[in-house]
């Protein structure tokens, strides 16, 4: 298996900006859901339901539930790069799953899971997505199936036992 078919494709790079970093030296937690919204916005261009699409058609994406795990923290100036996998969709939804690796190390920074609904902006309510879409997010599911659900994916935030008192 080629290394292009073993990973999820990137689809956004970005520097780390040093009005992001916090008093602790390190990218404060807000900008990492920044750049995972821009990555996000990259990978709707991908599948064609970006802005294009918003402006043509009135329908766009809302995110209803995610999920940020912090796994090694990044530096002023640093650059990250994200990848995506889309972990599955109906006519209404898309469950996806961001990673955030240092582009010089390599090393794991950050990943969120994500779920979205299309919306038809008119009425402001989720709306099936056309026919076209759907196929688009088939062909996307079909490539991305080899990868396997990522560790981070599905989580409970909780204390278990030990915390309980």
């Amino acid at each position: 298996m080629s290394d292009a078919v073993a990973h999820p494709p990137e689809v956004h790079r970005e520097i780390i900006r040093p009005e992001w970093c916090d008093y602790n030296g390190h990218m404060n937690l807000a900008f990492y859901v920044l750049v995972f919204d821009h990555a996000t916005d990259a990978l709707w261009n991908i599948l064609g339901i970006g802005i294009d699409y918003r402006n043509r058609t009135n329908n766009s994406t809302f995110t209803v539930e995610s999920h940020i795990t912090y796994d090694r923290e990044v530096l002023e100036g640093d650059e990250v790069r994200c990848t995506t996998q889309l972990l599955g969709f109906d006519d209404k939804r898309i469950h996806y799953f961001h990673r955030m690796c240092h582009s010089e190390d390599g090393y794991l920074a950050s990943t969120t899971e994500l779920l979205g609904v299309h919306v038809d902006l008119t009425v402001r309510r989720v709306a099936p997505m056309p026919p076209d879409v759907q196929a688009r997010l088939g062909e996307t599911m079909e490539a991305h199936r080899g990868f396997g659900l990522p560790e981070q994916a599905g989580r409970v935030i909780g204390l278990g036992p030990r915390g309980q008192k």
